[in-house]
């Protein structure tokens, strides 16, 4: 139950909230057809890989020896104690080009307020990694151990987390390259409408 509310869970919170940030970038989404929607995600996909190589140089070859890539911008809010958030993201295989466009959605606990922003970039090692994100999904839950490699040696994957067997995971806010993840509790789907 809500502290401040007995009358309304802590789940209601995060689904009220959940519904906020979708309902934003839906709105969004009405306002533009499939064919411009997904040139927006492709342009935001393209700003967020050059500020992450500007941040993280090596990200660049973690890319570019990679299997496949996907990008996601996330917008989230929080309520009191309990936030959701949602985005859209793109796919791409690295060695034919194709691309899956992709949302992701997530819940989080925890004291606060207010709306945040941040991009994601995840780096596949293997295409089964990728297959499997792209063609199952995944679903990172609230107990994942996201501790980020800050590596400053050059190594391949530094300033990222392994997020799942052979997928890698970046994220990035206005203020830089995090060092600690927030994504938890966060699901990545197929998007029914641009595929």
């Amino acid at each position: 139950m809500n502290p401040r509310n007995p009358g309304l869970p802590a789940g209601r919170l995060a689904a009220a909230a959940a519904l906020v940030v979708m309902t934003m970038i839906s709105a969004g989404a009405l306002a533009s057809s499939p064919n411009e929607q997904r040139q927006e995600i492709d342009q935001a996909s393209q700003q967020t890989l050059q500020a992450l190589y500007a941040q993280q140089p090596s990200a660049r070859r973690a890319i570019d020896e990679s299997a496949g890539y996907a990008v996601f911008s996330d917008m989230s809010t929080k309520i009191f104690f309990a936030g959701g958030g949602g985005g859209k993201g793109v796919a791409v295989k690295r060695e034919s080009g194709q691309q899956t466009f992709m949302m992701m959605v997530s819940v989080s606990a925890g004291l606060g307020m207010g709306i945040s922003k941040s991009h994601l970039v995840w780096v596949f090692e293997t295409p089964e990694a990728y297959e499997n994100f792209v063609n199952v999904g995944v679903e990172l839950g609230a107990d994942a151990n996201l501790q980020v490699n800050p590596g400053q040696g050059g190594g391949l994957y530094d300033g990222a987390v392994e997020a799942a067997p052979g997928a890698w995971l970046y994220q990035l806010s206005d203020a830089g390259l995090a060092l600690e993840l927030t994504v938890q509790g966060t699901k990545y789907f197929k998007d029914p409408d641009l595929n």
